[in-house]
């Protein structure tokens, strides 16, 4: 699995993820692969940064589909936007890269089988299989590292400085105790919008 983690703090957003790929017993490292598990994507609102939990089959399919998707559709800058967005993705994804959307007969919608954080100028978000949208006030993680990762964060946020060192301390725990989790990690960030 991963660990993926999303910071907002001191008018910084941070996104930040490990860079293990794992196969059963497999690891397959930095040294051996070029995995990025986060994304960057230009929106009409500024750039925004996708991080992806999951089979590795989800990493291409996403970037591919949302790198597809005309411009004036792609919208990421509020709770609504991202729902709005993967919903209009989610048949395209369907159609074009056969995603299989079946979990168990009793689910109450088509799942589009993702865990995904998104870190923007306008906040942090989280993105599930239903299509549930979380905004996040502070900090986030998913993947099987999460756990640890949340601790750190917790941890350190009121001692910390900024979102960058905030992510940074959630992935160095989430890479020293999850076995599905290692470094280097990827960290990126950016400025918030001003509130209006």
């Amino acid at each position: 699995m991963t660990t993926v983690v999303v910071v907002k703090k001191a008018g910084q957003v941070a996104i930040a993820a490990d860079t293990l790929v794992t196969f059963g017993d497999t690891r397959l490292s930095n040294r051996y692969e070029d995995n990025t598990k986060i994304f960057k994507v230009d929106t009409d609102a500024g750039p925004s940064f996708l991080g992806m939990a999951g089979t590795v089959a989800h990493f291409p399919v996403l970037r591919k589909a949302i790198g597809s998707m005309p411009r004036e559709l792609l919208k990421l800058g509020s709770r609504d936007d991202v729902f709005d967005t993967f919903t209009k993705l989610h048949p395209y994804l369907k159609d074009n890269f056969f995603l299989q959307t079946k979990e168990e007969d009793s689910d109450p919608y088509e799942s589009s089988q993702f865990s995904v954080v998104i870190a923007n100028a306008t906040g942090i978000y989280g993105l599930y299989s239903y299509r549930e949208v979380f905004e996040f006030k502070e900090f986030w993680g998913i993947g099987s590292g999460r756990s640890f990762a949340l601790g750190a964060m917790h941890s350190i946020y009121g001692k910390a400085k900024t979102a960058k060192e905030v992510a940074e301390a959630g992935i160095a725990a989430g890479c020293e105790f999850d076995r599905n989790s290692a470094a280097p990690a990827d960290v990126f960030t950016l400025k918030m919008k001003e509130a209006k």
